[in-house]
């Protein structure tokens, strides 16, 4: 996951709104949305090469995403898989805070990442490029490759077209949201963050939606759970065609949580 927005207590109708995107290479093997077989109270996407997952739920209402952090010179090739602390909350059971503060003592053995954990009451953020464990306060948040709330081009466009969609309608639809996260306009060069990358990959990287050669947005999710906290959770994959990706399956789940 490479870029998640956030919308917590923001919406009478909503406790939790949930959009993100997944930026990936095209090669690397993934399966679509669905319950797990090993982990069957698991709902989520899955990483293939590494069994992990980049943003799911559970039937208990537990929820948990991660993004990479973008900083080449910190690199840990040998490190875990990030995708697998994702996986380890969903099937666990403890609190979110606790379990941030039980991962940050493991912190060096990963590369760069922001791990959000919780519920559709309470969303918790911890990266270890940061000392912080944060409970995000009502609102809109947003994170990609750098800390919670970075004001990056693609964050803050995401969050603005978040807030308009949510502030004029009393019933918001999975697809509204899909379509927001399908923008592929690149940010302005005087905009782009130095990520320790070229200014090429600079300008390919900024877009909501992510196209290049090998590597780009693989799919989109959606969560929004109401206020009688029933949860829809849709993902769009994407055909990998850079020149002009086009829209694959739509999958949706609908849960009642306890």
């Amino acid at each position: 996951m490479c870029l998640i927005a956030i919308a917590l207590s923001s919406h009478p109708a909503y406790r939790l709104i949930i959009a993100a995107n997944r930026d990936e290479f095209y090669s690397r093997p993934t399966t679509a949305i669905d319950f797990w077989d090993d982990y069957p109270d698991i709902l989520a996407g899955r990483d293939l090469q590494s069994r992990g997952t980049w943003l799911g739920i559970s039937r208990r209402g537990r929820i948990a995403a991660v993004t990479n952090y973008r900083d080449p010179s910190s690199m840990t090739p040998w490190g875990k898989s990030r995708g697998q602390l994702v996986k380890d909350f969903l099937a666990g059971d403890q609190a979110p805070d606790n379990y941030l503060a039980g991962v940050k003592q493991q912190r060096d053995q990963y590369s760069g990442f922001n791990l959000m954990t919780g519920d559709p009451d309470q969303i918790w953020w911890y990266s270890n490029k940061s000392s912080a464990i944060v409970r995000l306060s009502p609102g809109i948040h947003a994170v990609s490759n750098h800390l919670l709330n970075t004001p990056w081009p693609k964050t803050e466009t995401l969050k603005h077209k978040l807030l308009t969609l949510i502030g004029g309608k009393n019933v918001i639809e999975p697809y509204e949201i899909l379509d927001l996260l399908f923008d592929p306009a690149p940010a302005p060069d005087d905009r782009l963050p130095d990520t320790g990358v070229s200014l090429e990959w600079e300008r390919a990287l900024s877009p909501i939606f992510v196209t290049s050669p090998g590597y780009g947005t693989r799919c989109s999710s959606v969560i929004l759970v109401d206020a009688k906290k029933r949860l829809k959770f849709c993902e769009r994959t994407f055909i990998t065609d850079r020149n002009c990706p086009k829209p694959g399956d739509t999958r949706c789940f609908e849960l009642q949580l306890p």
